[in-house]
C-alpha cells in the first residue's frame, strides 16, 4: 500500500536514538549506486518509446473550469492579496522548533492494545487488571504497562486510573538504537514510529507475556496460578542457539510451555522452561543471498504484508491431541510454504555497514509472476515432561495448486476453537473472488519421498474427509480483505456451520452477516489426481441474515474487530452508522436481527476494545477540537435486556491535554460536485486573517483507496504541519475525494482502472467551493502538497491543472504504475495488458511534456533506500524531464527509506518545505 501520510509523531524519535543512529558509520550518498531497475518494456508496447498518449483522457481535456477562471482573473488584483513574510532559512528552522516544542504537549502517548483479565478475588477491590502497551511519564519508549480498574466508584469524582510498570528498569530499544534488517522492514510495513516494545502475545489463562526487545525474546508471568504481581519485575531473556533475529513469536494456546518463531525464513518451536528448540521447516539452505533462498516457511511476504496487512505467516492450532498409551501430545501448526524463485529480484541501497552496498528484495512488479505458495502443516509430539519427541511436515494430499488452481494468495488463516478445521481466506489474482475454506488436519498427509508411501497415507484419509469451501465473495470492483470471521462451535454429529462474516460485495457497503452452511460431503479416491471443478467443493448456504444494513460501513480493515457475546447473543462492533466521519461502538443482536445501540458518545470519533467477560470496554476517543481521551467505560442495566445495557463512565487512564496557544483546529465542510457526488473537507484558516484579503493556499492531498483524512478526530499531532502552514498566513485544504475510504466500496472503486484520471478534479471543485465560501482563497497562488499517492496526484495536478496549481511538492510518488507491486497496482488497474491505456494515462513520467516551462514550481522528495516506492520512480521521473528539457528542484535524503523517520530528515523536510512555499507560490 502507498503509505498515507505521516505526521511529526512518526518523525520524532528520541534524542539518544538520533544521536546514536547518526553515528553509525553509513556509505556517504555519492559511493552507493544507484540500482539499476529494468522494466519490462516489452509488455508495455507504445511505453517503451516514452511517448505521451495521442489523447488526453476526456475529463481531464475539457475547458477551462470555473475555478481556473477565477485563477486567470485574480493573477492581477495584487492590492488584496496577503503575502506571507518570509523567514531566512534559520528563521524557519525556529519556527519548526517551536512548533515541535509545542507539539511535546499534546504528542499522544495514549496506552493502546489492551487486554482485559477479570480478578477472581471477589473480596478484593478490583474488578479487573487491564494490561496495554504505552509509554510512562519520561519515558521514549514504549512498555508494558497495567492499571487497576476498581469495583466501585464514586459518581462525582473523576477516578484517574494511575499507569503501572510491569517491567522493572528494562530498556526495550535496541543496543544502539540498531534494528536487525528483518526487524527494521517489520516496522516499515507497520508504519511504526514508536519505539520500545511495540507488540506482545499474552496468554490469559497461564498470565505469560511473550515480547521482543533488544533484538532478542523475553517473558514474564502475572496473573494465573501465580497471582497478580504488586511490583515491577525482571523480565527473563530466552536464549537460543540461532544465528539472527527471532521473529513473529507466538504462544502456543494448547500449551503455553511452548511458543512458536520465525529464523531465517523457517518455522521454530522452543519449550520456555527448558530452553529446548527444534527447527521445523527446512527452507532456508544456509546462504545469505536472496538469490539463493527463494524458500519461507511461515513468513508473510513483502506484497501480503504491505498490501495486505497481514503480518504472519503461521498460526497455532488452538487445542491439542492425545494418542498413544504414553500420553503423547501432539501440537500443530498451520504455516504457508513460499516459493519466490521465479520473483524478481532488485537492489536497493542499503543502510547498513559500509561492506553491504545494496540489500537485495524479491519485489514481483505488476503483471510479473507472483510467489508459488501453499499451506502446510507442521507437527511436533511432546512427552509429559514437555520434551519433544518428534516432529513432521505436512502437505496437502493434492498439490496446493491442483485443489485450487485459481487461488493467488492467502489473505488470512487460522483455526476454528475446537481445532477441528484450519480455515483460510484464497484471493484470486484480479482480487474479485475471495473463498472462505475449512481444511481438516486429516486432509494433510507427511511429506513422503517415495510414490508407494505417498499411495499408502493417501489410502489412509477417509473417503468423506475433504476441503469445504463455505463462503464467497464476488465483486467487478475489488475485495477489500479484512479479518472480520467469527466461527461458532460446531455440534458433535451436526453438518451445520454457522459463523459471523463481514460482506462488502453484496450491497457496496460493509456490513455484518450470520451465515449457516451445510458441510455436505463427497466421496474422493485421494490416491487419484484430482481436476476441481470451480464450485467442487462449494457448500449450500442455509441461511444468511443481515444483521446491519444501510449506506454506511462496519469497521473492517486495518485491524478492525467484532467482539461476539454467545451467552447473550450479542455481537459488538465499530462503524459508521451516524455519520461517515465519526467512528462509534455499537451492539446487535446476532439471533434476531434488530434495533442498532450505539454505546459511545456521540461528537466524537472512537477506538474501542472490549472486556473478555464484555462488561466493559475502554475508548480512545478525539474530535477536530479536542485531543485524545482515554475513558473506561461499565456497561449496566438489567441481565435480562443485555441489548439495552448503558455504558456508564467508570475511570479515565488519559485526559485531553491543553492545545498549544496557537493551535486553531481545522473547520470541517462537505460540499457536492457537479456529478452530485457529496464530499467531505476540512479548512485550516490563516491565523491572520484580514477582510478582503486573498491568502496563498496549500491543497494536501493523498486521495487514494484506504485512506480517509477528513473526519472528526484530533489533527493536531499527526498533521501538526498543516496548522504550522496556517500560522504562517497560508490556507490550508484537505479534501476526501472519490477514491477515499470508510463511504462504501462504489465510491471508492471510482478509481478502478483509472488512478490519477478522476481525483484531481473533486480536488479542484473542492477549491472552488471553499474559495466561494469562505472568500479568502487566492485562487492564483495554490501549491499542491502529498507524499505516497499524495505525491503522485501532486505531480498529477500540476501536468493536468497548471492553471490551477501554482506549485507542487512531491514527496515518494508512483511515477510509472508498471513499476509497482502486484498486489496494490492489480487489485486497482488490473494487469497492464488488460488496461494499457489505463497504466499510460496514469504514469506520470509518460507525461512530463505537460508539466509549467517555468522554474519553481515543482519540487520532488524522496528517501534514497525506499524500499516500497523504490527511488527509481524518482530517478526515472527526472531522467524523463532532462530529457524534455523541463525545470524541476530535487530533495534526496540518503538514508531514509518511504517514511522519514530520522528528526534531523524530518526537520529538514519540513523547513524546506516552507522555504519553498515562501519563495515560490
Amino acid at each position: 500500500m502507498l503509505a498515507a501520510p505521516r505526521g511529526w509523531e512518526a518523525q520524532l524519535e528520541s534524542n539518544q536514538v538520533d544521536r546514536v543512529r547518526h553515528r553509525r558509520r553509513l556509505p556517504p550518498a555519492w559511493k552507493v549506486r544507484t540500482p539499476r531497475l529494468q522494466l519490462p518494456w516489452k509488455l508495455l508496447g507504445p511505453f517503451r518509446s516514452f511517448s505521451p498518449p495521442s489523447q488526453e483522457p476526456q475529463r481531464m481535456s475539457g475547458g477551462v473550469s470555473p475555478v481556473e477562471q477565477v485563477a486567470a482573473g485574480d493573477m492581477d488584483d495584487t492590492a488584496a492579496r496577503f503575502c506571507v513574510q518570509k523567514h531566512s532559512w534559520d528563521g524557519l528552522r525556529n519556527i519548526i522548533h517551536g512548533s515541535r516544542k509545542s507539539s511535546g504537549l499534546i504528542v499522544s502517548k495514549a496506552p493502546h492494545d489492551f487486554q482485559f483479565v477479570q480478578k477472581p478475588d471477589e473480596s478484593g477491590p478490583h474488578s479487573h487488571r487491564l494490561y496495554y502497551l504505552g509509554m510512562p511519564y519520561g519515558s521514549r519508549e514504549n512498555s508494558l504497562l497495567y492499571s487497576e480498574i476498581p469495583k466501585k466508584v464514586r459518581k462525582e469524582a473523576l477516578l484517574l486510573l494511575s499507569w503501572k510498570q510491569m517491567l522493572d528498569h528494562f530498556q526495550a530499544t535496541p543496543h544502539h538504537g540498531v534494528y536487525s534488517r528483518e526487524e527494521e522492514l517489520l516496522r516499515e510495513r507497520k508504519r511504526l514510529g514508536v519505539f520500545g516494545i511495540t507488540s506482545y502475545d499474552f496468554h490469559s489463562e497461564s498470565g505469560l507475556f511473550l515480547f521482543q526487545a533488544s533484538n532478542s525474546l523475553f517473558h514474564c508471568r502475572d496473573g494465573g496460578k501465580n497471582g497478580f504481581m504488586v511490583s515491577p519485575m525482571k523480565p527473563l531473556e530466552i536464549k537460543t542457539q540461532c544465528s539472527g533475529p527471532r521473529m513473529d513469536p507466538k504462544i502456543c494456546p494448547a500449551d503455553p510451555a511452548f511458543f512458536s518463531f520465525i529464523n531465517n525464513n523457517d518455522l521454530w518451536v522452543a519449550n520456555i522452561e527448558t530452553g529446548e528448540e527444534r527447527r521445523l521447516t527446512f527452507c532456508h539452505q544456509g546462504s545469505a543471498s536472496v538469490l539463493d533462498n527463494p524458500k519461507s516457511a511461515g513468513v508473510a511476504t513483502f506484497v501480503i504484508q504491505e498490501e495486505f496487512d497481514r503480518f504472519t505467516g503461521c498460526w497455532w492450532c488452538p487445542t491439542a491431541s492425545w494418542e498413544g498409551s504414553g500420553g503423547l501430545k501432539t501440537l500443530r501448526i498451520l504455516y504457508e510454504e513460499v516459493d519466490e524463485s521465479e520473483v524478481e529480484v532488485i537492489h536497493v541501497p542499503s543502510p547498513a555497514l559500509e561492506e553491504r552496498k545494496t540489500d537485495s528484495y524479491r519485489y514481483p512488479r505488476t503483471g510479473s509472476k507472483n510467489p508459488k505458495i501453499a499451506l502446510k502443516l507442521a507437527e511436533l509430539q511432546t512427552d509429559h515432561q514437555g520434551k519433544i519427541v518428534s516432529s513432521c511436515e505436512k502437505e496437502l494430499v493434492q498439490p496446493f495448486s491442483s485443489l485450487f488452481p485459481k487461488v493467488e494468495y492467502i489473505a488470512r488463516a487460522g483455526w476454528t476453537r475446537d481445532g477441528r478445521y484450519a480455515w483460510a481466506m484464497f484471493l484470486d489474482r484480479p482480487q474479485q473472488r475471495l473463498q472462505l475454506v475449512l481444511l481438516p488436519p486429516a486432509l494433510f498427509i507427511p511429506t513422503l519421498e517415495s510414490e508407494a508411501q505417498w499411495q499408502e497415507a493417501a489410502r489412509a484419509i477417509p473417503k468423506n474427509v475433504q476441503p469445504f469451501i463455505i463462503y464467497e465473495e464476488v465483486t467487478n470492483v475489488w475485495i477489500n480483505v479484512h479479518d472480520i470471521f467469527h466461527p461458532f462451535p460446531q455440534a458433535e454429529g451436526q453438518q451445520d456451520f454457522c459463523f459471523l462474516r463481514a460482506n462488502e460485495c453484496k450491497t457496496g457497503f460493509c456490513h455484518l452477516y450470520r451465515v449457516t452452511v451445510d458441510l455436505k460431503t463427497n466421496d474422493y479416491d485421494w490416491t487419484e489426481p484430482l481436476s476441481p471443478a470451480e464450485d467442487e467443493f462449494k457448500c449450500p448456504i442455509k441461511e444468511e441474515v443481515a444483521l446491519t444494513s444501510g449506506e454506511w460501513e462496519v469497521l473492517s480493515r486495518h485491524g478492525s474487530k467484532i467482539w461476539v457475546n454467545e451467552q447473550t447473543k450479542l455481537v459488538y462492533f465499530q462503524g459508521t452508522k451516524d455519520t461517515p466521519l465519526e467512528h462509534h461502538l455499537y451492539v446487535v443482536s446476532y439471533e434476531s436481527a434488530g434495533e442498532i445501540v450505539r454505546l459511545t458518545t456521540p461528537g466524537f470519533s472512537h477506538s474501542c476494545s472490549m472486556s473478555q467477560n464484555f462488561d466493559m470496554f475502554v475508548s480512545h476517543y478525539s474530535s477536530v477540537s479536542t485531543p485524545p481521551c482515554v475513558h473506561v467505560y461499565k456497561l449496566s442495566g438489567p441481565d435480562d435486556d443485555p441489548l439495552h445495557k448503558q455504558p456508564r463512565f467508570w475511570a479515565s487512564m488519559m485526559e485531553a491535554a491543553s492545545c498549544p496557544p496557537d493551535y486553531v483546529p481545522p473547520e470541517i465542510f462537505h460540499f457536492h460536485t457537479r456529478a452530485d457526488v457529496q464530499l467531505y473537507g476540512m479548512i485550516y484558516k490563516p491565523h491572520t486573517l484580514q477582510p478582503g484579503r486573498k491568502h496563498p493556499t496549500v491543497l494536501f492531498v493523498y486521495g487514494g483507496p484506504q485512506v480517509q483524512l477528513v473526519n472528526n478526530s484530533f489533527k493536531g499531532i499527526k498533521y501538526l504541519r498543516l496548522n504550522t502552514l496556517a500560522s504562517l498566513g497560508y490556507a490550508v485544504v484537505v479534501i476526501d475525494g472519490r477514491g477515499s475510504c470508510q463511504r462504501g466500496l462504489h465510491f471508492e472503486g471510482a478509481l478502478k482502472n483509472q488512478m490519477g484520471q478522476v481525483e484531481i478534479e473533486d480536488q479542484v471543485e473542492g477549491l472552488q467551493y471553499v474559495a466561494e465560501k469562505y472568500g479568502f482563497i487566492d485562487l492564483s497562488r495554490v501549491a499542491i502538497h502529498g507524499w505516497s499517492y499524495g505525491g503522485f496526484l501532486s505531480l498529477m495536478g500540476l501536468i493536468h491543472k497548471p492553471q490551477v496549481f501554482k506549485v507542487a511538492i512531491a514527496g515518494a510518488p508512483v511515477t510509472v504504475w508498471m513499476a509497482y507491486d502486484t498486489g496494490y497496482t492489480e487489485r486497482y488497474m488490473d494487469v497492464p495488458e488488460n488496461n494499457q491505456q489505463g497504466y499510460e494515462a496514469g504514469s506520470v513520467a509518460l507525461h512530463v511534456e505537460k508539466l509549467p516551462n517555468e522554474p519553481n514550481r515543482l519540487l520532488i522528495l524522496h528517501g534514497f533506500l525506499d524500499e516500497n516506492v523504490h527511488f527509481f520512480h524518482t530517478n526515472f521521473l527526472v531522467s524523463q524531464l532532462i530529457r524534455a528539457g523541463k525545470p524541476y528542484q530535487l530533495q534526496i535524503y540518503p538514508n531514509e527509506r518511504h517514511s522519514i523517520r530520522c528528526r534531523e530528515s524530518g526537520e529538514h523536510y519540513e523547513v524546506t518545505l516552507l522555504h519553498f512555499l515562501q519563495e515560490h507560490l
